[in-house]
């Protein structure tokens, strides 16, 4: 608990900082355009939050290092291998000009380098077919890359609304942390409390007023952390099912798979196109009615806040039964079954119009 609350303390402080010393100045690192399909927000605002994320484990790890504490070197390494695919974001986030591709391999770079050095490779699926696969050393290497850079881009994906990925990915490190004490792995729980801290500091800052954003960046840095976390939490305990780190990041996850799908072989375009139909985009387009008319400042503000509820209960509904049957493929290869059923049968209401009504905002 000591690491959760030396990770928060840091992140809130630093996120503090940079919201006030960027507040009227920092024009680079603000979102000016927003008018592109997923643009949600009613002022420029900076999009480089993940320097706070990353500064303030940077800050543990030297913590750590100076207390002579086992999590210095794991998070220090985990760090290093976290930089091509955070600098690469926050160019992004400095430039508008680095191309989905190029971040994509950033990515790629990262987690192969985290394959390497911390052994986070994926050697066991418990899903048939990509089994044999990962039973080969290449194999187990490139299903890492894949995962990790799949997850780093998933947790950008849903970064639309304030307080929508950083609550996802802290209910991800949270869950982590719950399987890693179950087991008794005090590296591992110490590092997902680190990631649950640092991005819940971020956090109390972005929502509900959307004061400072992730950016790809802190997005794609975030997503790198959770996966590799996971894949860490794998190869140290055989007991843990490797549909569990699935599971709990099925809804990102998810999203971008089904994006790929719906671009792709419904629309006939480009998977790598932005478009305004993700499902969180529905939401706030579509079932927040009350707003519908009004384009101030603070009805947009007070929209988009409502909209990022939502989400965390889908991501709820995976999350709860990682947690619960986190040793069990069988169940937990039901569930995300289960979870892609109720996924698109909703995305299918809402896109035809037929809002379950429990789901409508009144006001």
């Amino acid at each position: 608990m000591t690491v959760f609350l030396a990770a928060f303390a840091l992140s809130a402080t630093l996120t503090l900082v940079m919201v006030r010393l960027l507040r009227t100045r920092g024009w680079a690192t603000k979102d000016h355009d927003r008018s592109g399909p997923q643009k949600f927000h009613a002022q420029s605002v900076a999009r480089v939050g993940g320097i706070a994320v990353i500064g303030a484990l940077a800050g543990l790890a030297l913590i750590a290092a100076w207390l002579h504490a086992p999590l210095a070197r794991e998070l220090a390494l985990l760090l290093a291998c976290g930089l091509p695919v955070f600098a690469m974001g926050l160019l992004e986030d400095l430039t508008k000009r680095v191309s989905p591709i190029s971040r994509l391999a950033a990515a790629a770079i990262s987690a192969l380098l985290a394959s390497l050095v911390l052994g986070t490779v994926i050697d066991r699926t418990d899903i048939w077919g990509i089994d044999w696969i990962a039973s080969t050393a290449t194999g187990a290497v490139l299903l890492a890359v894949l995962a990790i850079s799949g997850i780093s881009n998933a947790i950008n994906i849903i970064d639309g609304f304030n307080g929508l990925a950083s609550m996802c990915a802290e209910m991800i490190f949270l869950a982590l942390a719950y399987v890693a004490f179950q087991v008794g792995d005090t590296l591992v729980f110490s590092l997902a409390l680190a990631g649950a801290g640092a991005v819940l500091g971020f956090f109390v800052w972005n929502y509900p007023l959307g004061l400072i954003f992730l950016g790809d960046g802190g997005a794609y840095f975030v997503g790198f952390m959770a996966a590799v976390v996971a894949l860490l939490l794998l190869q140290r305990n055989p007991q843990v099912s490797p549909l569990f780190p699935l599971l709990a990041c099925i809804y990102p996850v998810f999203e971008t798979l089904f994006s790929m799908y719906r671009r792709k072989v419904i629309r006939g375009g480009s998977m790598g196109i932005p478009d305004g139909l993700h499902l969180h985009s529905l939401i706030y387009r579509r079932l927040l009615r009350w707003a519908i008319g009004r384009q101030d400042a603070a009805a947009m503000m007070k929209r988009n806040s409502r909209t990022a509820p939502y989400l965390w209960l889908l991501c709820m509904f995976a999350v709860v039964p990682a947690v619960l049957f986190w040793d069990d493929s069988r169940v937990l290869g039901a569930c995300i079954v289960l979870f892609a059923f109720a996924y698109v049968v909703l995305y299918v209401k809402i896109i035809r119009f037929k809002v379950p009504g429990w789901m409508v905002s009144k006001r």
